[in-house]
């Protein structure tokens, strides 16, 4: 599936969780995503997990996070050695 499909499937609205980037038809944000992922659980898991989501709105949440990250602009943390 081509980028810009993915990203249809995330959706922003006020009215839904704050206004979070969530998986469309669902409360489920991007950032909650991210982090079953970061934890360990497999892309079979979440789909498997929460029905009505398919492996493509998993992806759709790492893409989101990535292009999210692109347009971000980073200082770099200074670290003083002892």
């Amino acid at each position: 599936m081509k980028d810009e499909a993915l990203l249809k499937r995330i959706v922003l609205n006020p009215r839904i969780m704050t206004g979070k980037p969530v998986i469309k038809g669902t409360r489920l944000t991007v950032d909650y995503i991210l982090n079953l992922l970061a934890h360990g659980s497999t892309e079979d898991d979440i789909v498997r997990e929460y029905k009505g989501i398919s492996s493509d709105d998993v992806r759709a949440c790492i893409l989101f996070a990535m292009k999210s990250l692109e347009k971000s602009e980073f200082v770099p943390l200074v670290v003083e050695s002892t």
